[in-house]
């Protein structure tokens, strides 16, 4: 690979993307919601079944039910627009006229509709952003996952995923760092031995930033921080992915 630059605005904006939790207090023009949600259409999508919904929540008291969710994040609230990106399969099956017994949800079925979920939450992420809107992607709706999906009225074959505010960004955070190219591209096989010199050189990174962010209180490498993720105790879906029909097992 070469090291020369290329020039592109749609790569400036990829490059400028930073999670923003702070918004004016203006609404999202009901135009560029709907060219935001357009864009998110035009994602790929696997042999086009579109396996996904958002829901737009503008119930306040039901934003605050499921901020309470996620931790108590009150941008979950206040920014001006909140989209709960789900994997859907029931469309499918309506669509088809099935019976629910007449149609497989597997570990495949999800696996499909959750990157079809994915892939089209970030095409409205980079819509949204190339409008001067900013975005942050909420997971912990899935703190409990069961939880959300009654507060959303989700039917079977239906799952939450993950929310995202949208909104004119009222802070302008620093950028985070992310893990050099070597550390996440391959050449035809998997191959781990530029882990340590990558993930060493993006620890000094990351804390150089946590550093700044925090204004000298934290100063914690990538690596110490993702051994703090990993030994607490993992949000459980299993439980809540078999009851909605989706059957993980095969």
């Amino acid at each position: 690979m070469h090291d020369a630059r290329y020039e592109s605005a749609v790569l400036d904006l990829l490059m400028s993307h930073r999670s923003i939790r702070a918004f004016r207090d203006e609404p999202v023009p009901a135009g560029a919601l709907r060219e935001i949600l357009r864009a998110a259409q035009q994602a790929s999508t696997s042999s086009n079944m579109q396996a996904y919904s958002v829901i737009r929540v503008t119930d306040r008291n039901l934003r605050s039910e499921l901020a309470a969710v996620a931790g108590q994040q009150q941008y979950v609230v206040t920014c001006p627009e909140f989209l709960v990106w789900c994997a859907d399969m029931e469309r499918l099956r309506i669509a088809a006229g099935l019976e629910p017994s007449d149609m497989s949800c597997n570990a495949e079925a999800f696996t499909i509709a959750a990157i079809d979920a994915a892939l089209a939450a970030q095409n409205a992420a980079v819509a949204a952003e190339s409008l001067g809107f900013g975005i942050c992607y909420i997971g912990a709706i899935r703190n409990d996952i069961a939880k959300t999906a009654a507060l959303l009225g989700l039917p079977p074959r239906v799952a939450p995923l993950f929310g995202m505010c949208i909104g004119r960004p009222d802070q302008a955070p620093l950028m985070r760092p992310r893990l050099p190219v070597q550390a996440v591209l391959h050449e035809n096989r998997y191959d781990a031995s530029a882990y340590a010199d990558a993930v060493a050189d993006y620890d000094n990174a990351h804390a150089a930033y946590l550093k700044e962010r925090s204004g000298g209180r934290q100063s914690a490498g990538w690596s110490e921080q993702m051994r703090e993720r990993l030994t607490r105790p993992p949000r459980r879906i299993g439980r809540f992915l078999k009851e909605q029909g989706f059957e993980l097992t095969d």
